[in-house]
């Protein structure tokens, strides 16, 4: 809709005021109130500055060069806003174009090669509950820009080496026991002992500094545990992954080990460019864009005193990779908000070092913690952090207490898989409708809740459609191609609300808000549930009944598909 007002409006500015004005961006955004129509442009005041006008008479010269009808009627007010009331019948009309797959969805003309750095975790590490934004926020960024056409790579970079596998190493090799036996869940513990070993005594500090040694050497004893170590770590993910549905895979991994022979040349060519320089000893980048306490400008570290390298070093290494290997064209990392300014120096070394061609974009996505109902870091009662298999082995359980209450006739077979898709569903959705930069508190009763914002709502309202095709022995397919017509308010709002999926997935693409995709379905189910209410639909006569069905399936289809893009499943009765 935006689109198609924007060319419109865009028409009537150049017969208004000559090609010089062709560029002007009509500033279309949806009305909030009724009263003020169904879209505002809001270019008004902008463009009165260039031809030295008063926005409210520029507003009037643009109204009366426009002529379509799919334009009720337009109302200049206020300081120059124009409010636009859009014709009933011309809006019928566009909604056919909804019936495909893609529900009218057009395939990007500018495709982009994307990677997407997100699922990121720790080998022989459990995952927690900390890990559960980067996966899902970034599952759904993936499905939603490989849905508009652009090519994406799915990139998870596996902590996989480092001074953390020769201490983990050799202590595995003091217990005397074959390590290959070791399941994530028994390293888990062991890693952390190893850590108090490594703090307490300088001896095993030395040999784990020299197991690291020997593994980035491919010592072949040391070699062959570090890969099991990996393997099993690799495989574990994997669980988690397949339970909650999203699409990284095993395939998707690459790990710090994997840049580990780029480093050296890294630094070599940040020094050769004059970039980077010595500091008491280390390799560091000074960044003028930030300041320490005395006013010197803050420096990226990029090789210690000892010749170790740093993240730094490594990001620096998966960056230049991910422009001359992968081809990227856009880069987007998700991580917490910790790590903001770590990717502003990194960003700011590559464009300092003219890595960067142009057209490039370097993106960090920070989102915020997830709080327990204390407004603190959400943690198990001993104070813990919570495995993540076991938050969402709890919310299938939860699921499953819900889906047996509301209908203890299913099997239990269909009662597994509900429980799936609410619990599942309800996790991820509660995560996605936050604003990703805040945190937010996590609340078992208000995320599985069948009412207000939430994953249960939208596939209720996704089952309630279901039921009533059902009910009426009807296929909603089968009513893609009947005529439509709006006869009420109601079928106005629904109407205006279907023709502006594509708009929010273009946005989304753009900002990567999902917030607003969550927003936009809760917006629609509400409509829906009024329409629902409203305006009698089995009941009606022949003509009015085909069109109430045909907004009633594609209201099913939007909110199946929106849902899908986020990572979330529906189901048919529950």
């Amino acid at each position: 809709m935006k689109k198609i007002l924007s060319q419109l409006f865009n028409r009537a500015i150049i017969q208004a005021f000559g090609d010089d004005f062709a560029t002007v961006d009509p500033l279309i955004q949806r009305s909030q109130r009724a009263e003020f129509g169904d879209f505002q442009a809001n270019f008004a005041m902008r463009l009165a500055k260039q031809l030295g006008m008063k926005p409210i008479e520029v507003a009037k010269v643009v109204v009366q060069k426009l002529n379509d009808p799919l334009v009720l009627k337009c109302e200049p007010s206020g300081p120059g806003f124009i409010n636009i009331f859009l014709n009933d019948e011309a809006l019928a009309s566009l909604l056919p174009a909804m019936n495909n797959a893609r529900l009218g969805v057009e395939i990007t003309h500018q495709p982009e090669t994307v990677v997407v750095d997100y699922a990121n975790a720790n080998v022989a590490k459990e995952m927690h509950v900390g890990h559960l934004r980067s996966i899902v926020i970034g599952d759904a960024i993936v499905r939603i820009l490989e849905f508009l056409g652009h090519h994406v790579i799915r990139q998870s970079h596996l902590g996989d080496f480092g001074t953390q596998f020769g201490m983990l190493i050799e202590y595995l090799l003091d217990q005397g026991k074959d390590p290959t036996t070791y399941s994530v869940s028994d390293l888990d513990p062991l890693y952390k002992k190893s850590k108090e070993q490594f703090d307490l005594s300088d001896e095993f500090k030395e040999r784990a500094r020299n197991r690291v040694v020997a593994l980035q050497q491919g010592d072949e004893k040391t070699l062959a545990i570090w890969q099991m170590l990996v393997k099993n770590s690799l495989q574990y993910f994997q669980q988690i992954y397949d339970k909650l549905d999203v699409l990284i895979t095993e395939q998707d991994a690459r790990g710090e080990s994997f840049y580990n022979f780029m480093l050296k040349d890294v630094v070599d060519e940040l020094m050769r460019l004059g970039i980077a320089h010595e500091d008491e000893g280390a390799i560091v980048v000074a960044l003028d864009e930030w300041q320490d306490e005395t006013g010197k400008p803050l420096v990226n570290i990029i090789r210690k005193r000892d010749g170790g390298y740093l993240y730094a070093t490594t990001d620096l290494a998966t960056a230049k990779f991910r422009m001359n290997e992968l081809n990227a064209t856009r880069i987007i990392y998700l991580t917490d908000a910790r790590q903001k300014q770590h990717f502003a120096m990194l960003f700011a070394t590559i464009k300092k070092a003219g890595w960067m061609p142009e057209g490039v974009r370097f993106e960090h996505i920070p989102f915020g913690a997830i709080l327990g109902p204390d407004n603190k870091p959400f943690k198990t009662r001993s104070g813990e952090s919570i495995k993540l298999i076991e938050l969402l082995h709890e919310a299938e359980r939860r699921a499953q207490t819900i889906a047996k209450n509301k209908n203890p006739q299913l099997s239990e077979d269909d009662i597994k898989h509900i429980a799936h898709c609410i619990g599942i569903g309800a996790l991820k959705y509660a995560d996605l409708r936050a604003d990703k930069i805040k945190d937010y508190v996590f609340d078992w009763d208000k995320l599985l809740s069948f009412e207000g914002n939430t994953a249960p709502y939208l596939q209720n309202a996704y089952v309630r459609i279901a039921s009533l095709f059902r009910k009426a022995s009807l296929d909603v397919e089968s009513y893609q191609h009947h005529h439509l017509t709006i006869c009420n308010v109601y079928e106005h709002q629904l109407a205006l609300q279907l023709l502006s999926f594509d708009d929010v997935l273009y946005a989304v693409s753009d900002n990567l808000s999902l917030h607003s995709l969550c927003d936009y379905l809760y917006d629609l189910a509400s409509l829906y549930h009024r329409f629902y209410e409203e305006c009698p639909i089995l009941t009606s006569d022949d003509e009015t009944r085909c069109s109430r069905l045909l907004f009633s399936a594609l209201t099913a289809q939007t909110l199946k598909l929106g849902l899908s893009l986020l990572g979330i499943g529906t189901i048919e009765r529950m």
